[in-house]
């Protein structure tokens, strides 16, 4: 288990990072979610010892992390590095060697990892021959093929087409699926929300949220309202508590200063009886996000 215990650090009169605290456990996804500049990139350094905390500690299985224990981790920069020239199989051997695997058994394992994550291109090809998405791929396959315990990933989907992110998603599944403690960040808050066991918001260095998703969007309440009836816009328009109404088609998405108002509006909306749609949902990630974003603004 990872435990990050009032982590702060700072770069001369600025903080990056501020009393952070979290854990991440054995089959555990945790999306480390912020504007650019929050602290993600720093939290991830400080975990992989490139940069040393000014206070607080970091733990694994409750002791501080040893120069051996690095060996069991995965790690994808956000700035990928891979070694143009090379030829991917060598890429892949040598990162894998470094974590104390046997070249023979990282070379059995290629064409699997290849199939998993739908490689176009041959493990024998360079990897400047690669398309983009294919060489971030190979980062990807150099990053997991050692099956470790502890994954880092700093914004794994960026530049990942639908059908690619999907495929990653099915990846980190895998690896939590075997017992691995995952951590990565992202600004797609819908892989977020489809993946994450828990999540860490920072804002500025500071945690401002923490938290299971579904426990995070339910704290803000169901203020959003889907609806399909009788009622037109200007009827919505009448309730108080509605701030916003926009229609879709027949139906209407409503956003609500209160989750209660959602009681008066189903009353009126079903006077006459069924109605094809009422659906009452707490607002999504992406919308948290930008509300939690907005208060440094306001």
């Amino acid at each position: 288990m990872l435990e990050v215990k009032d982590l702060t650090k700072t770069f001369g009169a600025m903080t990056a990072v501020s009393h952070e605290n979290f854990t991440v456990k054995p089959g555990e996804i945790m999306g480390l979610i912020g504007q650019n500049g929050a602290g993600k990139t720093t939290t991830f350094r400080m975990i992989l010892n490139f940069l040393t905390p000014d206070s607080g500690e970091i733990l694994w299985d409750g002791k501080p992390l040893t120069h051996q224990d690095y060996d069991i981790i995965g790690y994808l920069p956000e700035e990928r590095g891979l070694y143009p020239k090379m030829r991917v199989e060598d890429q892949i051997v040598y990162f894998a060697r470094l974590r104390g695997m046997k070249a023979a058994d990282v070379r059995a394992q290629i064409d699997p990892w290849f199939e998993r994550f739908q490689v176009k291109g041959k493990r024998t090809d360079k990897v400047k021959d690669l398309s983009k998405g294919n060489q971030q791929k190979v980062q990807l396959i150099a990053t997991l093929i050692h099956m470790p315990k502890l994954v880092i990933l700093d914004e794994p989907f960026s530049g990942l087409d639908p059908v690619n992110a999907s495929l990653l998603q099915d990846g980190i599944q895998m690896l939590r699926d075997n017992g691995a403690a995952i951590i990565y960040s992202s600004h797609d808050m819908a892989n977020v929300e489809a993946i994450s066991d828990h999540l860490v918001m920072l804002r500025t260095g500071e945690m401002v949220l923490n938290g299971t998703v579904d426990a995070i969007r339910q704290s803000f309440g169901r203020t959003k309202l889907f609806i399909e009836s009788p009622l037109t816009e200007a009827d919505f328009k009448q309730f108080d508590g509605v701030q916003k109404v926009v229609r879709h088609g027949q139906s209407f998405e409503l956003t609500l200063a209160d989750e209660a108002v959602g009681h008066r509006i189903f009353d009126a909306a079903t006077q006459s009886g069924y109605i094809p749609e009422f659906s009452q949902q707490p607002p999504t990630l992406d919308e948290i996000f930008r509300m939690k974003v907005g208060e440094v603004h306001a």
